[in-house]
């Protein structure tokens, strides 16, 4: 049968975020942004309901005075995203 899919990772945006930091140690909020095409709106409430769950942690810190978000995916994120692909993969599989 069909596993869930996780509705936290199954939001475009959400799903994009995590995929890059699955392939980067970390990464900035500028980063993301430019990566993903996201306005910093939209992306900074994306990235908060990723750090609540326990999917990513954010630094906020200071750059030559100007604000620097960065972001880190953590082991719970990275097995939910493992998960997320090995369902989809089930969805793939099946068969008439």
């Amino acid at each position: 049968m069909f596993k869930n899919l996780d509705p936290l990772l199954h939001s475009q945006l959400r799903l994009a975020v995590v995929s890059l930091l699955m392939a980067v140690e970390e990464a900035e909020f500028n980063y993301l942004k430019e990566k993903t095409g996201s306005t910093s709106g939209n992306l900074s409430v994306q990235i908060s309901k990723l750090k609540e769950a326990g999917y990513i942690d954010v630094e906020k810190t200071f750059r030559d005075n100007f604000p620097l978000t960065t972001c880190k995916i953590t082991t719970r994120g990275k097995e939910a995203f493992e998960g997320y692909v090995t369902a989809l993969e089930g969805y793939i599989r099946q068969k008439d």
